[in-house]
């Protein structure tokens, strides 16, 4: 029985990674509360948490694989194949620069429900302040992308690395609105910008915590990854059809509605 709730638990705790990596949402926030819900706390629960990111990952790549198989059979002949490229590490580079030195005070200090709450508020806010001021979209796809743009969306996924609940995915895909891309260019951006951050900051984790894994922990890990995978290939492709039609509001108002609970449950048990 104590085997199917650890189980269990692995499969909820992938959910809750592959539902809100790639919205506007901020995974982080959602994966403090559902640990502290679920007891899911410990050195080899925070090695998890780095299994589960890297399921959400792959399903990026496999909803695209044809897309970047194309791109690695076509980057010399093909411009637009070597801009994308070009545009991946200009927009990863801000995150590795001002991230990789910052990253253990940040964990010290930031990765704490106070701040957390805050910052899915004002994301809220922002979201609505975006969609209030839109125009008409200067940048209709992905591949159409300036190289000064992708450096500026590189900068605005800064602020989710230095503020933990600011959400990844909402940094980016509001930062490529304000800067003049379609709503379906700035969600796809964001979601290939994921691979290189994510990926490499999943890399970095799990060198410190591998010694502490063994062979029985293979099936938790591994319903984990499976459900966080699927998760994240239905989100993704429900996400863009949204938004290739509507706005991003509801998300702002339940970022709002989400940090004022995480005020609320974290005040009442007196632990920011």
């Amino acid at each position: 029985m104590e085997h199917l709730v650890v189980l269990v638990k692995a499969a909820l705790m992938g959910v809750v990674e592959g539902v809100t990596e790639f919205l506007p949402v901020s995974s982080t926030g959602h994966l403090i509360l559902a640990g502290d819900l679920l007891g899911f706390a410990g050195p080899k629960e925070n090695a998890f948490l780095v299994i589960i990111q890297v399921g959400a990952i792959l399903a990026v790549l496999w909803l695209y694989r044809g897309k970047f198989l194309g791109v690695a059979r076509n980057l010399r002949s093909d411009p637009a194949a070597r801009r994308l490229v070009f545009n991946l590490g200009l927009g990863t580079l801000p995150a590795v620069v001002i991230g990789l030195p910052t990253e253990r005070w940040i964990e010290a200090h930031l990765f704490r429900p106070l701040p957390v709450a805050i910052a899915f508020a004002a994301g809220g806010v922002a979201i609505l302040w975006v969609e209030a001021r839109r125009r008409k979209p200067a940048v209709l796809g992905v591949d159409d992308i300036p190289l000064g743009t992708a450096l500026a969306v590189g900068c605005f996924q800064v602020l989710a690395v230095v503020f933990p609940g600011v959400s990844r995915s909402g940094a980016t895909i509001i930062g490529g609105l304000l800067l003049g891309l379609s709503r379906t260019a700035a969600a796809e951006f964001s979601f290939f910008l994921a691979i290189p951050a994510l990926l490499g900051a999943s890399l970095v984790k799990y060198k410190n915590v591998y010694p502490l894994l063994t062979a029985r922990d293979f099936p938790f890990f591994a319903v984990g990854f499976l459900v966080s995978f699927v998760a994240a290939m239905l989100v993704i492709r429900g996400f863009l059809a949204y938004v290739s039609r509507r706005s991003f509001a509801p998300f702002a108002w339940y970022r709002i509605a989400f940090g004022a609970l995480l005020l609320y449950v974290y005040g009442v048990q007196g632990t920011f």
